[in-house]
């Protein structure tokens, strides 16, 4: 069986702050607005930017930190959105590359990698369940 590091208790990794998370976060949304594929999207689903990166960012410190300070439902609002694979793949290789910039150390990088990469399976697989078709994992290797 391949090991969930998101069933672990604790930090993600020792050396992932509050800082760190927000700058990723902040950067992450600056390129995606940005981005040819993925900017639309994110134009057209997100009213208030400044509300948004703060929720993102609550969500990424209960995921890596596990302070508990996202309370919302993050499937929901992606099952209404016209996604298809290739945003996915957009998503993780903007995500992946910002996590590389800002981190620094690669296993810091991976910590957030790993995670964002089932993330993305899992919301893949919800919005396949929803619409009736099949889907696996393509991101995490599972």
């Amino acid at each position: 069986m391949t090991d969930n590091p998101l069933t672990r208790p604790g930090a993600a990794h020792p050396a992932i702050t509050e800082a760190m998370i927000a700058a990723l976060v902040a950067r992450f949304y600056a390129k995606a607005r940005e981005d040819a594929l993925i900017g639309p999207i994110f134009m057209g689903a997100v009213a208030d930017w400044d509300e948004h990166i703060a929720n993102i960012a609550d969500f990424w410190s209960s995921v890596m930190l596990r302070t508990g300070r996202y309370h919302g439902r993050p499937m929901r609002p992606h099952l209404i959105l016209p996604l298809e694979p290739e945003h996915f793949d957009r998503w993780l290789s903007l995500f992946e590359e910002t996590a590389a910039d800002i981190c620094g150390e690669p296993d810091v990088a991976d910590a957030f990698i790993i995670r964002a990469r089932r993330i993305a399976d899992s919301f893949e697989i919800g919005r396949a369940t929803v619409t009736g078709a099949i889907a696996r994992p393509r991101h995490s290797g599972v």
